[in-house]
């Protein structure tokens, strides 16, 4: 079997999921084929030599609906050879189609695949394509489930997470993502997004708040009070966990993930492929996993996900440099280091998702191109990217830099 090597990773800036948003003129389309122009740009490809292009994508409905992956092949002027399929996965949706193109190459499918994502959130709104998990009583009412936000705050309630706890570490991610992008660190993956006349729309992240301070964030009321207590859907967690008595709101904007638009794509390929097209490998993918956990808590699934990739790769948390953890809500990556016993030295060192937002289907593939470029920075080896998933599940993905 071949092995699968990332040669190059590329991102769009993250912009604001609103109207207002400087992204909200770009469809997802033209967000997607930026991402894919960069990597055949950048690599100078033969795109007749890609076998597939494989994005995620959380909404596939309206505009980003129809296999957005096919027609961002064709948008971006890739030749008609090149197939392109979206896949779901909700918020790794991203991560699994990396994971997806690499399993290609590791199977002989393909020879050189793009895996990758978008989401325009402020022109698809999140929830737009509805669904059975949140919308159908059959699933909905026996499986306890409840929106995300809940069980965020549920796990607060079990672990004991205080809000300066919570607000604690989302001033860490505002900080650490000012000083990467003051510092030039993500430079080397972002692709400004222009208009049609070349005329520059967006070239920076457009949602960090690099002055909020802990006052500010005290400031904030928690966004789930009302879906909780009036809406019923505390008592419907509460049936999952009897023993907790009440459970305490202290998500808020400030320390949850913002909703942006953006794209990313990631170039991999064997080493054959490699070799005659003289690029220089970066690194090769260890191991690859997904779990499936308690739908009502939903979001517990990356330490499980990251410990069985983990157990593919032979390897211990101990052996791992850096860990991307997708930042959905505070709770989620202090539940992740405590049940992982990883220190937030290792974890999400520029910053992320509270910080500089979760364009859903495009975040797992933003994370490893971010996880990569800070592995070669500090000449480190070893690196995981793992994100919660709705429904109760987990994707975890280990790189080692070659």
């Amino acid at each position: 079997m071949a092995e699968a090597y990332i040669y190059d990773a590329v991102r769009t800036p993250r912009g604001r999921g609103k109207s207002s948003g400087s992204l909200h003129q770009s469809t997802p389309l033209s967000l997607a084929s930026t991402v894919l122009r960069a990597i055949r740009d950048r690599s100078r490809l033969d795109t007749s030599l890609v076998d597939d292009v494989v994005l995620g994508c959380v909404e596939a409905t309206g505009e980003q609906g129809a296999d957005i992956a096919r027609s961002a092949v064709l948008d971006a002027g890739y030749a008609d050879s090149v197939a392109g399929v979206t896949v779901g996965r909700f918020c790794a949706s991203g991560l699994e189609a990396c994971n997806t193109a690499a399993a290609k190459v590791i199977a002989g499918e393909a020879s050189l695949a793009i895996g990758g994502g978008v989401e325009s959130m402020s022109r698809v709104p999140i929830g737009s394509s509805g669904g059975a998990l949140f919308y159908d009583p059959r699933i909905a009412f026996p499986q306890r489930i409840v929106p995300q936000g809940i069980s965020a705050d549920l796990i607060a309630t079990l672990r004991g997470y205080s809000r300066m706890d919570l607000d604690g570490y989302a001033l860490e991610s505002q900080q650490r993502a000012a000083c990467a992008w003051n510092n030039g660190w993500f430079r080397n993956s972002i692709v400004p997004v222009v208009d049609l006349n070349g005329n520059l729309i967006l070239d920076r992240d457009e949602l960090m708040r690099p002055g909020t301070t802990m006052e500010d964030l005290a400031r904030l009321e928690p966004s789930f009070t009302v879906l909780g207590e009036k809406f019923g859907y505390d008592s419907v967690a509460i049936q999952r966990y009897p023993g907790v008595e009440a459970i305490r709101h202290l998500h808020h904007p400030g320390n949850s993930s913002g909703i942006v638009d953006g794209a990313a794509a990631v170039l991999i390929g064997n080493a054959r492929i490699g070799e005659e097209l003289g690029l220089k490998p970066r690194a090769r993918f260890r191991a690859c996993a997904s779990i499936g956990s308690e739908p009502t808590i939903m979001l517990t699934g990356p330490s499980y996900a990251v410990a069985k990739a983990l157990r593919k790769a032979g390897m211990a948390a101990a052996d791992v440099d850096l860990f991307e953890v997708n930042e959905a809500f505070a709770a989620v990556v202090l539940c992740f280091m405590d049940e992982a016993g990883v220190s937030r030295e290792k974890v999400n060192v520029n910053g992320g998702a509270i910080a500089m937002g979760h364009p859903l289907g495009a975040t797992g593939a933003m994370l490893l191109g971010t996880l990569l470029d800070e592995l070669e920075r500090r000449d480190l080896a070893i690196g995981v990217v793992t994100l919660c998933v709705g429904g109760g599940m987990g994707t975890a993905t280990v790189i080692e830099r070659i």
